[in-house]
């Protein structure tokens, strides 16, 4: 009977069983889609990440959350990433990953004894969100009135679509209990998005925005505890429609998880020249622990 060894890696956090958690495999050469299918099934991570020999890049990974795969997971790769290094398998601390979003440059860094992993995203894309507010506010079980309206309600992604939604406060972002069957009808220009809600009120004090992230119901999963990704792209939605600096840098401290005890926190930096955005998030990671998946 062929197995897999699933490690369990958490990200964005230093702390197991806090931050995101991500399964990791490291052979991932030895299974098939299929197979990765339904290992990741299995497990029921948010994610699951197979590391893989690449001929355009240093290496390779592809993502599986339990009902499909993924193009790109920051929380996944930021684990695979730290699991590498911490396993001495990393030759070097710059490196390129190939993902099914493009050839993504990396690096590793020690900052006081601890390995940072800085993953760079694609080119943030934004698209405009044409459905019912009504029905959007009512799927997260809340009133249209927690919308922040200053802000516009956008499609946005840097390797995976999500819609951003800009809230009022933490209150409404406590609040929230999303029915997911209904995000595809909302959702009718890309209806398998997620959504990602924020607000600039925060818990932390070293914290700059407040983040959610509700999966999309074909992910087979329904709340990732703290998003790369979306982080990402959220930090380029606060350049292109907050601040809207010609050119500019900025720097940002996303906390996500604190609702559901997995308290975690993304390091976004976003620049902007000539219209063109560049995205790198940064996080940590913590070993916790590893199960044997069998195939049958």
């Amino acid at each position: 009977m062929k197995e897999a060894i699933v490690y369990q890696y958490d990200a964005f956090s230093t702390r197991p069983n806090k931050g995101n958690p991500a399964g990791i495999v490291f052979n991932g050469d030895d299974f098939s889609a299929e197979e990765m299918q339904m290992i990741a099934y299995q497990v029921q991570f948010n994610e699951t990440a197979f590391i893989m020999k690449s001929s355009r890049a240093d290496l390779r990974i592809r993502y599986f959350t339990p009902g499909q795969e993924a193009d790109l997971c920051g929380h996944a790769t930021v684990a695979s990433l730290y699991a590498l290094y911490s396993k001495n398998k990393l030759p070097k601390t710059t490196f390129t990953v190939e993902t099914n979003a493009g050839i993504l440059p990396m690096t590793v860094q020690n900052r006081n004894g601890q390995p940072v992993i800085t993953m760079s995203q694609a080119s943030p894309q934004f698209h405009p969100f044409s459905g019912s507010k009504e029905k959007l506010a009512k799927a997260l079980n809340l009133h249209i009135d927690d919308l922040d309206q200053r802000l516009p309600i956008v499609y946005g992604s840097t390797g995976n679509w999500t819609l951003i939604v800009p809230l009022k406060n933490l209150d409404a972002c406590k609040k929230m209990k999303p029915n997911q069957e209904d995000f595809p009808h909302i959702l009718t220009d890309m209806p398998k998005a997620s959504i990602h809600p924020f607000c600039f009120e925060t818990i932390h004090s070293e914290a700059h925005m407040h983040g959610r992230h509700f999966s999309s119901p074909f992910s087979g999963t329904v709340e990732d505890a703290v998003t790369g990704t979306a982080s990402g792209v959220m930090g380029a939605y606060y350049a292109r429609y907050v601040d809207q600096q010609d050119n500019g840098r900025w720097q940002f401290v996303i906390e996500q998880g604190q609702e559901i005890d997995k308290d975690g926190f993304v390091h976004v930096e976003i620049t902007k020249k000539e219209n063109i955005y560049g995205v790198v998030i940064a996080g940590e990671a913590a070993y916790v622990t590893k199960q044997i998946v069998s195939l049958s």
